[in-house]
């Protein structure tokens, strides 16, 4: 027989496994919390607002404030601001409820996001709901993460060289510790977990017994650990470019490695067949050659940069700052990829560039990364190893095995000097109705991401858009209607697909 405090955690979705609402307390009311002691949070009444200064949000967009609480074990405990959005529908009567939303990250804010899918959605779609966003905790006007971090702090994932891995592995720790001078009491609790407990908070504050949701990218993980932990409370689930939701953590990083060895193979079979525009090589074999000999050359003298890569501009750029560049590329801009090879192997030697500034950061820029780390470290602790040894030994194993990125993703980060997150990692394995819409050719969430998600969702349908070259579906120019039409069907009906899709793109 579970005490009272299990079941009082079990209610409000503070295990890892599985927790199915009772029927009882589902139709209790939209604003019933999941614990007694969290009534003063899920009985908040927002006073809405105009969002940011003037100019910075469309005047429509409404914004509140609410709180929450840092740590869901002790609702009585510190707090945290949180701020939501929202853009009405303009006809109540065909309302079926909110569209929570969020953008990816983890760090970027979503206040903006309802603005933005009101730009792209039909109105078919925007007449059953409420467009709502917020600024996940730790965001933007949500009680924002500072770390005080440097220019020299923000730039992870970095190649591994073994004269600098020592250095790499003072900067990450120095990262980690100056977020824990700062705010150590809040890093454990700046989880996802916590983030999809904040969302229980705002469907019940805007009066709601389910939520319909659409999240890209990191968005999509966001969701899916909502279903996990919310599952009758979850409605439409639209989940766009998505993680495989049982490696979040380092495993995430580890995917965009393994991901860009296919999308490589292609680029260079495209290359060789055109070889007479770019002279890289006619088969596969010697445009590969031509590649790594470029990239071995820059590695021993910098080269003058003079790509496509805004990032890159004015710089001296090494053999690791080129292959940083071109692996988005491979998936999403193929061509652009063998311009900038071609340009590349006629640059001039230069002198390697000054040291990174030890000045301090943007602050938004600042803001991102603390918040960032801070998710993706606390997430998941034990998929990181806290000895700099593991991250050698696996930087050189991965660099050899996936030569393009693959000591960039295994390679020390500021995790490995982390605070462990107050849970474990989520397992997601339910069977909640969920859209999932996938790429084949995206560089940050590779299509055996989405394939990983669709089978965690037992209950989700898989758009494939084969072809495709944008991290992102919904909204992009270049997706097909028929991927584009599904997710509107889906939006407007509730009915899934019967089976998965294939859409091809346009040549």
């Amino acid at each position: 027989m579970p005490t009272a405090r299990m079941a009082a955690l079990v209610a409000a979705g503070l295990t890892v496994s599985l927790c199915i609402p009772t029927a009882q307390a589902t139709a209790a009311g939209a604003s019933r919390s999941p614990a007694p002691a969290l009534d003063r949070y899920y009985d908040q009444r927002p006073v809405w607002h105009r969002c940011g200064t003037a100019g910075e949000y469309p005047a429509d967009l409404r914004c509140a404030t609410l709180e929450v609480p840092l740590d869901y074990t002790r609702p009585a405990g510190p707090t945290l601001r949180m701020e939501i959005s929202r853009l009405r529908t303009s006809v109540p009567g065909k309302r079926r409820g909110v569209l929570l939303s969020n953008p990816g990250g983890p760090g970027a804010g979503g206040l903006g996001n309802p603005s933005a899918y009101k730009e792209v959605m039909p109105k078919s779609v925007r007449d059953r709901y409420d467009l709502v966003g917020f600024d996940p905790r730790g965001t933007g006007a949500s009680s924002p993460l500072n770390c005080g971090l440097t220019t020299n702090e923000l730039d992870w994932p970095r190649a591994y060289r073994p004269a600098s891995f020592r250095q790499t592995t003072a900067v990450a720790r120095d990262f980690a510790a100056k977020c824990v001078a700062r705010d150590r009491a809040r890093l454990p609790h700046l989880t996802t977990r916590n983030t999809a407990r904040d969302m229980d908070v705002i469907r019940a504050v805007l009066g709601e017994k389910r939520i319909s949701y659409m999240g890209v990218s990191y968005g999509t993980y966001l969701g899916a650990v909502y279903t996990q932990m919310f599952p009758a409370r979850s409605d439409r689930v639209v989940l766009d470019s998505s993680v495989d939701p049982n490696r979040f953590g380092r495993g995430v990083y580890q995917a965009m490695a393994e991901g860009v060895e296919p999308a490589f193979q292609d680029w260079i079979r495209l290359v060789a067949g055109r070889d007479r525009t770019y002279h890289l090589g006619d088969t596969p074999a010697e445009v590969r050659a031509t590649l790594f000999r470029l990239l071995a050359r820059a590695d021993r003298t910098p080269l003058k940069y003079n790509g496509s890569d805004p990032d890159f501009e004015d710089r001296a750029v090494t053999g690791a700052d080129i292959r940083a560049s071109l692996r988005p590329m491979f998936f999403y801009d193929p061509y652009q990829a063998a311009r900038d090879v071609v340009s590349l192997r006629k640059a001039p030697a230069t002198r390697p560039d000054p040291r990174p500034s030890d000045e301090p950061a943007d602050p938004f820029d600042a803001n991102f990364q603390a918040l960032h780390w801070a998710v993706v470290c606390a997430d998941n602790s034990a998929s990181w190893p806290s000895d700099p040894a593991r991250y050698r030994h696996d930087a050189i194993r991965d660099g050899a095995r996936l030569p393009l990125y693959g000591d960039f993703t295994s390679n020390i980060t500021p995790c490995a000097f982390w605070p462990r997150g107050a849970e474990p990692a989520t397992r997601v394995n339910n069977t909640v109705g969920a859209l999932i819409l996938q790429n084949q050719w995206d560089s940050q969430t590779p299509a055996a991401s989405g394939r990983a998600m669709h089978r965690a969702l037992r209950g989700s349908r898989l758009v494939q858009v084969q072809g495709g070259r944008d991290h992102g579906v919904y909204g992009i120019p270049a997706t097909p209607a028929c991927a584009t039409n599904t997710v509107n069907t889906y939006l407007v009906t509730g009915r899934l697909p019967s089976s998965d899709i294939t859409c091809r793109t346009r040549p």
